[in-house]
């Protein structure tokens, strides 16, 4: 068996997530459909991080399994025949079964845009909508409280399957660009929602509805219920997933490694 890895980049504006879904309209389905036209079978897909409706990926790292040996070229340049302009094959590669695309994975990292305007802006669609203005200070403050190793149950959504509530974000920093801003969250793995609640609670404290301390009372009750509301989708994006450097995946993502060639 050949072990194949893919480097993807998807809009998630047309997608209702990640997980394959009876109806068909998700990444995980599209892709699936692209791979049977090139190696004649579905394999089972594995990913770095399953996303929600409307989430983007700027680096998601998929593997499968295939009996079916094909160029690289194929992996990128053949499936991407097959594929809709919303996602793409970025790069692809061979690995040993040591590499898992989720267990392999020393961390992740999401952003978050948004932008705060009296009017929506359409050429923004990818950002979320802030209609009040944000006190960014606060939301900086706010957010360097949950650096560190903590339980988030306060942040984790009811139908969230992972073991433990505790993880550990190594930065969460709010960056200000001249028209819109981000939220840059960095840690070893996130729960269902964790950064969207993180984003209500950041814009409740913004907005100055809820006091600075309020971020450390939520994430010292350790229950959902205390927080806010889930923040929209259209504003978040996987950025970057981190792996051991002999793995090679940041290559992936690099179009040095791609020819013009048809």
């Amino acid at each position: 068996m050949n072990r194949v890895v893919l480097g993807l980049r998807y809009s998630g504006h047309s997608f209702e997530g990640w997980q394959t879904q009876t109806h068909g309209n998700t990444v995980q389905d599209t892709l699936l459909n692209a791979l049977e036209a090139i190696c004649g079978e579905r394999p089972v897909i594995h990913c770095a991080g399953r996303t929600d409706a409307g989430v983007h990926a700027r680096q998601q790292v998929v593997h499968f399994d295939t009996s079916v040996h094909r160029p690289l070229s194929a992996w990128v340049k053949g499936v991407n025949n097959h594929l809709p302009g919303t996602v793409v094959v970025a790069g692809a590669k061979y690995l040993g079964e040591p590499f898992h695309a989720r267990y392999a994975a020393i961390s992740r990292m999401y952003r978050y845009y948004f932008y705060a305007s009296p009017v929506r802006d359409p050429f923004k669609t990818h950002m979320t909508w802030m209609h009040y203005p944000l006190d960014l200070l606060r939301m900086q403050s706010a957010a360097a409280m949950l650096v560190g190793t903590h339980d988030f149950s306060s942040f984790r959504a009811a139908q969230c399957q992972a073991k433990s509530p505790v993880k550990t974000l190594h930065r969460v920093s709010l960056v200000e660009c001249s028209d819109h801003c981000y939220v840059e969250i960095h840690g070893n793995a996130f729960l269902h929602h964790m950064v969207r609640n993180i984003m209500g609670a950041l814009f409740e404290i913004g907005m100055h509805r809820q006091p600075l301390a309020w971020m450390q009372t939520v994430l010292s009750a350790r229950d959902r219920s205390q927080g806010a509301k889930t923040a929209s989708a259209a504003g978040l994006t996987l950025w970057e997933v981190e792996y051991p450097p002999e793995f090679g995946i940041a290559d992936l993502f690099n179009p040095a490694q791609l020819d013009f060639n048809p």
